[in-house]
């Protein structure tokens, strides 16, 4: 697959993108303590297929299900199931599309009820690294600027930051080329140019970056059993300087959040 993709392809993703966006600004709404994310997980099947797409990871690999919902110390790739959440928890929640050919996917991690400070912390720092790190996908720039801009913040801050899983390019495939570190050196890997497409999604950890894998096949947690969060964002280089193709207004809009943290990308 091309990395550089055209402006009627890019705008093709950014459909697809948005109806992530749409999605999981609907599941916002949603998420309280008692229900479980099988329910979650169905409420995201029906609503991309009413929007004439398909779930991007149902099947894909042979996941099962149309989300991956990951609570508390489980980083991704949780598998829903019948476990009713709870106060306090947190629930990172990755969901992909596939619309006219072309996929979008992208993650945020939500809060259920009131969680404690130092989560709270946690979620605002790594958020605050996804932006860092997006700021730095720009022509001529290289994949270790963005990696590097994400670790430094999340290590200053005392955070773990897993090595294991990138992000990557996106286009017509899920995973294509370049892979995305959330750590690096600055000037180090591809350079970057117009029109090309990446998912950036930093994974970070309040403990260790090290991490361990369920029977499941699927479910990553982190090896301390500490808490980790994850966001992740579509970006597309447009006249040097990266466009957000995805948002996480449809999530504010829900839960009456007021933001401009995207605005410098749009």
């Amino acid at each position: 697959m091309s990395l550089i993709k055209s402006n009627e392809e890019i705008e093709l993703i950014r459909e697809s993108a948005l109806l992530v966006s749409k999605t999981l600004g609907m599941l916002a709404k949603e998420i309280k303590p008692g229900i479980n994310t099988l329910h979650l997980d169905s409420l995201a099947e029906t609503f991309i297929r009413d929007n004439n797409a398909v779930p991007g990871f149902l099947g894909l690999y042979d996941f099962p299900n149309t989300l991956c919902i990951s609570p508390n110390s489980q980083v991704v790739h949780g598998i829903p199931n019948n476990q009713e959440i709870k106060e306090g928890d947190i629930l990172s929640i990755d969901c992909g599309v596939l619309k006219n050919g072309y996929y979008g996917d992208h993650a945020y991690t939500f809060e259920v009820g009131e969680v404690k400070e130092d989560i709270k912390k946690l979620i605002k720092v790594a958020k605050e690294s996804l932006y860092l790190g997006i700021s730095e996908f720009k022509k001529g720039n290289r994949v270790g600027d963005v990696g590097y801009a994400i670790q430094y913040h999340n290590e200053f801050n005392g955070y773990g930051v897993v090595r294991e899983l990138v992000g990557h390019g996106l286009g017509k495939e899920m995973h294509e080329k370049p892979e995305m570190p959330n750590y690096g050196k600055r000037g180090s890997g591809k350079k970057f140019k117009d029109g090309m497409v990446v998912a950036i999604e930093p994974m970070i950890n309040m403990g260790s970056y090290k991490i361990n894998q369920l029977k499941d096949g699927w479910t990553i947690l982190t090896s301390d059993n500490l808490p980790s969060v994850h966001f992740e964002h579509n970006i597309a280089i447009i006249n040097g300087v990266p466009n957000l193709l995805s948002t996480f207004d449809y999530i504010y809009d829900s839960l009456g959040i007021k933001s401009e943290e995207e605005n410098q990308f749009k």
